[in-house]
């Protein structure tokens, strides 16, 4: 019976071992392969955008360390922010990555919430070798935790086509503000019945681009506050939003797909966007020579208000999981070190980094005769430098999607705008505490 007992007892500790250490797991516990190399698993989208990137990188980094295996997995962008929320609020790392690409309006929600789930690359980095405004999101409390990656820099797109038409060139965009650009679309129009822009009601993103061209923002400079009533930059953005509608010049659309054939079809004649739109500019090849970039307008109003802006851009992320050293090895040691990786990136993927030193590149230099020989990516660098830094903070979409989108429709049906302003503050104040 003694017998019996002392092997029904090792057997339930055999059991509860194993239990516990199925229990553990946290799905990226195993540093190293069958082989003995480390491991890294990253998250990210886009497959020929980021993930492409992240192959440039992968091939790059063989040279400096051969013995670590690099798993790239695809994820959308709205999988991961949902996955990294389920994860980190519940307490466990498991199943998440070592490495994620997280888009610089969502960085502040995640390290804010869960510091301690990140782990900080500022032993990693040269922080001074990346434009200063890509520095803000991925920085808090005086640790950097994100290696910047891609610039959101924005530029006008143009068909010289049409604008030779109305009687101007790209010189004459060189230095206007909004005002000045509505008024060249109006002769575009009538000159060519082409619509000038194209604009999606429910996306407010060509306000985004317009305050932070001023240093300014939805929020205040704490990144919780909102920042809406008794801003005059806001104020001004709205009111230049409401002239485009009025002036009948830009054409509706309802997702990407009809934006990017607006232009493709030649029915529009301009874009501001970030520099990631260029491939779909190209995509129409029989455009070749009829497109240009000209620096952002800016404000008409704001003495502050610059020819440099930003829409979208992401950065990456180490996680605080085991294998995070040799993840932030691997990023410092390409997206946050090698300027000839970033030639390759531009010449194959189009990405243009906000790593300083790349932009010495020949790669940088070279001319991009789709735009008839302009030399793109070494303006849009150079508008990268220039970007005002401002604090995107907690709530960016939470109060563009649910306060903006609503308020500047009622804006545009006749509510007066002070008063769209003070009633978005009072949402926003009352959602956002």
């Amino acid at each position: 019976m003694k017998k019996m007992l002392a092997l029904l007892l090792a057997s339930m500790v055999l059991l509860s071992a194993c239990s516990s250490a199925a229990t553990n797991k946290t799905g990226n516990e195993s540093e190293t392969n069958g082989d003995g190399k480390e491991k890294i698993t990253i998250w990210a989208w886009d497959p020929k955008f980021n993930i492409a990137a992240l192959n440039i990188a992968k091939d790059a980094y063989k040279a400096e360390n051969p013995n670590l295996t690099v798993d790239i997995i695809e994820n959308a962008q709205n999988d991961i922010v949902q996955k990294l929320n389920t994860g980190m609020s519940s307490g466990t790392t498991k199943g998440l990555p070592n490495i994620v690409l997280i888009e610089d309006y969502r960085a502040q929600s995640f390290l804010q919430a869960y510091p301690d789930s990140f782990f900080p690359v500022t032993d990693y980095i040269q922080t001074s070798e990346f434009a200063d405004y890509k520095l803000g999101p991925t920085s808090f409390e005086g640790k950097n935790y994100g290696v910047p990656f891609d610039s959101g820099v924005t530029g006008l797109y143009v068909r010289t086509d049409y604008l030779e038409q109305a009687g101007y060139t790209p010189a004459d965009m060189q230095d206007i503000n909004w005002d000045q650009f509505i008024e060249i679309g109006k002769k575009v129009k009538e000159a060519t019945g082409k619509d000038w822009l194209t604009m999606d009601p429910t996306d407010l993103g060509i306000l985004r681009i317009m305050i932070q061209s001023a240093g300014s923002w939805y929020l205040k400079e704490d990144g919780r506050t909102a920042n809406l009533q008794d801003n005059p930059v806001l104020k001004e953005a709205f009111e230049t939003y409401k002239k485009i509608v009025d002036a009948n010049i830009a054409r509706t659309h309802s997702d990407w797909s009809q934006m990017v054939a607006n232009f493709n079809n030649g029915s529009t004649a301009a874009v501001v966007s970030g520099n990631w739109f260029t491939p779909s500019i190209m995509a129409a090849t029989d455009q070749a020579g009829k497109w240009a970039i000209v620096p952002l307008p800016k404000l008409t109003n704001n003495a502050n208000s610059i020819h440099a802006s930003s829409l979208g851009g992401s950065s990456w992320y180490v996680l605080n999981v085991p294998g995070k050293e040799a993840a932030a090895e691997f990023l410092g040691k390409t997206f946050g070190a090698n300027a000839d990786m970033y030639q390759k990136l531009v010449a194959d993927v189009g990405a243009i980094g906000s790593f300083k030193p790349a932009a010495e590149g020949e790669g940088y230099k070279a001319p991009n005769e789709f735009f008839g020989g302009q030399h793109i990516v070494s303006d849009f660098a150079k508008w990268t430098a220039e970007i005002p830094k401002v604090n995107y903070g907690l709530h960016t979409y939470a109060i563009e999607d649910t306060i903006l989108v609503v308020e500047m429709q009622n804006y545009l049906n006749g509510k007066n705008i002070d008063q769209v302003l003070s009633d978005a503050q009072k949402q926003a104040d009352a959602q956002i505490k």
